[in-house]
């Protein structure tokens, strides 16, 4: 894959992280192995470590690719920003916006559609993975660029988040988000599916990618105290939800539970949300139903291309479709541990009108 290599070289070497400069609060930033050194350092799910880095935590693949976005990305007319927690329905919502944008192009029911061809994964590539020389080179055969991530919004350069003078709006964002306590279980298990595979296919920990098993009791913990990457997920979340109020031209909150109850009205809620609603002729011909049948969990889970082969080394493309059901996190967690979660959650979200 052509960013994979660039950070597997990266992390098996050990060499310094790339030199570049970034500018937070007026203050020049050099990004490199002794400015990571510098960084709240705390142990991570997913990560053997991670670092804290604008009141959020970040494992060291993430982290450069913050850096590479905050000073080289460039918005285009037509860009859709995905920004998720990890394991909040991210290559479910990659699906669903590639074959929106793209249903001119790829019919839904095309035997060669490329999301039979390639993973979500592939088609819409993570920022925290991509070079900032393939911001352009990734889309050369599409008139929109659709990019996912995990940053929290207070990260995201200005160049994203900012309106042009006249108020309009180059890039729109949409934000997923998931029941908490499902989010942590399928993270859990995700975590655990890494370890797993680095052991059993002999690879050496790369990527920063945790190499020893997890048990649950100190994946929530450190999931309750926020240093899994992009957390605490409480202020992320927060942050969208705020952000969605102010300006629902940019950015467009949906929730993972709704896109499950119901598909077809929260997929026309997203078209229109990118300018591009069904017409009355595309309703006729059922549209939204073929789109919402492409990009089901038990469509996408059978192809060869996503329960083969690896994301990136010790990751399989399987692990990314476990089991994408509602409620999944009262069958692993205890009552305690439900209701810790759940009292987080509500004194976090008091007083913002968002409930999960």
């Amino acid at each position: 894959m052509h960013y994979i290599s660039h950070f597997f070289a990266f992390n098996v070497t050990q060499q310094s992280i790339m030199e570049a400069k970034t500018t937070e609060h007026d203050e020049t930033v050099v990004y490199s192995e002794e400015w990571l050194s510098s960084l709240p350092k705390a142990k991570g799910i997913t990560e053997d470590n991670t670092y804290q880095y604008q009141g959020f935590w970040f494992g060291t693949i993430s982290l450069q690719g913050l850096i590479d976005c905050q000073q080289h990305f460039r918005p285009r007319q037509n860009d859709v920003l995905l920004v998720t927690a990890p394991k909040s329905g991210t290559t479910w919502m990659k699906a669903i916006l590639y074959a929106l944008l793209h249903r001119q192009k790829y019919h839904p029911q095309d035997a060669h559609h490329p999301l039979r061809q390639k993973t979500p994964h592939q088609l819409v590539p993570f920022m925290e993975l991509t070079k900032p020389s393939e911001y352009d080179s990734l889309f050369l055969d599409s008139t929109s660029r659709i990019f996912g991530c995990h940053f929290p919004i207070r990260c995201l350069p200005k160049s994203i988040t900012e309106e042009d003078d006249d108020g309009s709006t180059n890039i729109k964002i949409v934000y997923l988000c998931r029941d908490i306590k499902d989010t942590f279980t399928s993270l859990f298990h995700f975590a655990n599916k890494i370890g797993d595979c680095l052991t059993r296919l002999h690879y050496e920990p790369a990527l920063g990618l945790r190499s020893s098993p997890v048990s649950l009791e100190e994946a929530f913990h450190l999931f309750c105290k926020g240093t899994n990457v992009a957390g605490p997920i409480w202020d992320q979340i927060l942050e969208y939800w705020k952000e969605s109020l102010e300006r629902p031209n940019k950015v467009l909150f949906m929730r993972y539970e709704e896109l499950k109850s119901e598909p077809h009205a929260q997929l026309r809620r997203l078209a229109r949300f990118l300018g591009r609603p069904f017409s009355p002729e595309e309703e006729l011909m059922e549209m939204v139903d073929q789109i919402t049948s492409l990009c089901s969990f038990g469509s996408m889970s059978k192809l060869q291309v996503n329960s083969t082969g690896h994301f990136l080394p010790g990751v399989s493309n399987s692990s990314y479709f476990r089991n994408g059901q509602v409620g999944e996190g009262n069958k692993w967690l205890t009552p305690e541990m439900a209701a810790k979660l759940d009292q987080i959650t509500q004194d976090k979200f008091r007083g913002s009108g968002l409930k999960l």
